[in-house]
């Protein structure tokens, strides 16, 4: 048996997942919007209403798996409806080394005028960019943090833009769900990253997004962080696609 970290997002309607191509092409190369992490994003729901005393398929979630590799998930009644990786995990949030979305028209650019090899292109989509390349570090997110503590400006700015994109995308989810009920925070730097958390609170404030100073600092493995009072809950869960992994396994042995 093999789990796909892309099934999840299987659920994804024709127009959250078809790409703006010819029709043709999306026939013969089978183009679409895949998504990635789909195993966390599964778990994270799931887990995230059971913090809350709810369950998944009654609220309107968008679980952040914040990671060296990160990307959001709009999950309506249960199944995800949108996802911001696409076709492959380049797309999307800014990453460790990654620079999620770009203007294609850059990249042609990049090619036919500034005489860059397609080899190196792809190197640097996947290796190079991201908080690495604004930075200068090696793009994890602590030496960036540590680096806009000490004054680096250029840590600063890709902290900056970082977190720009990361409560754009968060938004444009919610318009997937139709709402929000429940803000979700899950791997490495969702579950360890308190400024992160606080950044993304703040930004969501007026969909009803409140973190608690306090509990968001003494958050350690699954844990509700949100504001008194406030309208969106929001809780910190563990990654742990081993558990969703183990849950499709024994769905599909009838246990």
């Amino acid at each position: 048996m093999a789990c796909f970290d892309t099934a999840f997002h299987a659920t994804l309607p024709p127009a959250a997942r078809t790409y703006a191509v010819p029709r043709a092409w999306n026939e013969r190369w089978e183009l679409r919007r895949y998504g990635f992490h789909g195993l966390s994003h599964a778990h994270a729901a799931r887990r995230g209403a059971e913090l809350v005393g709810g369950r998944a398929e009654d609220l309107r979630i968008v679980s952040c798996h914040l990671g060296a590799g990160a990307s959001l998930a709009a999950v309506r009644n249960g199944r995800s409806v949108d996802t911001t990786m696409g076709f492959t995990p380049l797309a999307g949030l800014v990453m460790n080394t990654r620079p999620g979305t770009l203007d294609p028209g850059l990249l042609l650019w990049l090619l036919e005028h500034g005489g860059v090899p397609v080899a190196e292109l792809a190197d640097v989509l996947e290796r190079s960019a991201g908080l690495a390349g604004l930075s200068g570090t090696s793009g994890d997110l602590r030496a960036v943090l540590a680096g806009r503590d000490a004054g680096d400006e250029a840590c600063a700015l890709a902290l900056d833009v970082y977190l720009h994109r990361l409560v754009r995308e968060a938004a444009a989810m919610t318009a997937a769900t139709a709402g929000l009920d429940l803000l979700v925070l899950t791997g490495g730097v969702g579950e360890h990253a308190w400024q992160v958390r606080a950044a993304l609170g703040a930004g969501l404030a007026h969909l009803g997004v409140g973190v608690d100073p306090a509990a968001n600092r003494a958050a350690t493995g699954d844990a509700e962080i949100s504001a008194p009072g406030a309208a969106v809950r929001t809780v910190v869960v563990t990654a742990r696609e081993d558990l969703e992994i183990r849950r499709q396994v024994l769905a599909l042995l009838g246990a």
